[in-house]
């Protein structure tokens, strides 16, 4: 397994872990077929022709998911300023999920709405990294790992054979891209792992790890698996961005 450093060093380690069964729901409900593929892989031919040309960013090595990231996309007071913002209103951490207990992810979380200035901020340079329109992205969300915490294997996708997704169906139906920052620097732990790529991602305070969760056709990606590894000795901050197939909301 590769680990990608701001060094450009690589190391190895890491498991693998497939999605859980669920029982299977009608095509209607689905609404995740050919035409919403086709519509997912040429909107990520755009998004992918922007990001290859934004200052700093460089795609990673990896056969079975396409992913980037960005060196300094954030300043240092950028990061603090948003760290400030998440500790005065974080909560335990939710999933989408037909189980509604998330013991897999035991972050806590705020979520970041339009108004501060950090926040301005950081959704402006986002929308000039991918060229999405704004409607499509979900309410920036950031998240507080203590020791211990984590975020085991998932997919950022949805299962679109778990119940959870007729409710996804109409306000955005799957999501496609995620953006993630680092915000600041554990001491020790809090990687981000790609099990199935075999890439770990060390944090570095502004930095920005972007991935698709499509595969080349459009189709959910299962290569698009990772984890917020535990955090071992200090606190670890991120900013997650996702977006939609269709606006969101």
């Amino acid at each position: 397994m590769s680990e990608f450093l701001d060094t450009g060093a690589w190391s190895t380690g890491g498991t693998k872990t497939a999605p859980p069964q669920a029982p299977s729901l009608s095509a209607l409900d689905l609404r995740d077929g050919y035409m919403e593929a086709l519509g997912r892989s040429d909107s990520a031919a755009r998004v992918r022709e922007r990001i290859v040309h934004y200052p700093g960013a460089v795609r990673i090595p990896a056969s079975d998911v396409e992913l980037y990231i960005v060196r300094n996309f954030l300043s240092l007071a950028e990061c603090a300023a948003l760290v400030a913002l998440i500790d005065a209103d974080r909560v335990p951490s939710p999933v989408v999920a037909d189980d509604p207990v998330p013991s897999y992810r035991t972050s806590e979380t705020c979520y970041l709405y339009p108004g501060p200035d950090a926040v301005a901020v950081v959704e402006s340079k986002l929308d000039e990294l991918t060229g999405i329109e704004s409607v499509f992205g979900e309410p920036l969300q950031g998240q507080r790992y203590a020791v211990g915490q984590e975020f085991k294997p998932h997919h950022d996708f949805f299962d679109t054979t778990q119940h959870y997704w007729r409710n996804q169906v109409p306000i955005g139906g799957q999501r496609t891209w995620s953006a993630m920052t680092f915000l600041n620097e554990p001491t020790e732990g809090g990687r981000t792992n790609f099990p199935t790529a075999n890439v770990v991602i060390a944090p570095k305070a502004g930095n920005l790890v972007i991935w698709n969760n499509m595969d080349v056709l459009g189709r959910p990606n299962p290569g698009s698996l990772h984890q917020g590894m535990p955090v071992e000795q200090g606190v670890k901050y991120v900013l997650t961005k996702w977006y939609r197939e269709r606006p969101w909301g």
